[in-house]
């Protein structure tokens, strides 16, 4: 059977797939809303809310936590709830895009301040007329590592949404 569209839903965050889950504990309560990413807090159990190029661990769920679950998708946990964490990839959930961010079906996502998303920008490398024959010719230019600047791309827009004006809702697939 095809599927022939995904539909966001009612007072639910996962939307299709089978994600890895974990209870976890809320160490700070701060925009701590179903479907924001979440990393890991101070002990292994703990998580807080992800930053701008934070190392994002998963997805605040709605539909499995079975203490604490607010009244609705769009009321906060409180800090003494156990929330589910959804995580693993290949799965779709409904994430929340920053204000700010217009994004097409299909583009890459990056984690942004408050558990949200942003579009991913394409890698500029400046070009010039000086041959680059080391680091030390021109160090600013060589990149190391192996995680960009805005963080890994985190999911893909399955949906378009323009959030220009007001931070929205946004269906996703999870990479991670």
């Amino acid at each position: 059977m095809v599927n022939t569209g995904l539909r966001k839903p009612t007072n639910g965050v996962l939307v299709a797939g089978h994600p890895l889950k974990m209870e976890q504990n809320i160490e700070t309560a701060t925009n701590m809303y179903p479907g924001r990413l979440v990393k890991k807090g101070t002990n292994d159990d703990d998580i807080v809310v992800n930053t701008a190029a934070g190392n994002a661990s998963g997805w605040l769920s709605y539909e499995d936590t079975k203490i604490g679950k607010p009244d609705d998708v769009d009321s906060i946990y409180k800090i003494t709830a156990k929330p589910v964490v959804l995580y693993g990839g290949g799965f779709v959930v409904v994430g929340h895009l920053a204000s700010g961010e217009n994004v097409a079906k299909d583009d890459y996502l990056v984690g942004a301040a408050n558990g949200e998303l942003k579009k991913a920008s394409a890698v500029v490398i400046a070009s010039g007329a000086t041959p680059v024959t080391s680091g030390a010719a021109n160090g600013a230019a060589i990149v190391t590592g192996s995680i960009p600047g805005e963080g890994r791309i985190l999911a893909q827009a399955k949906e378009s949404v323009n959030a220009t004006s007001a931070a929205a809702d946004i269906m996703v697939l999870s990479f991670i």
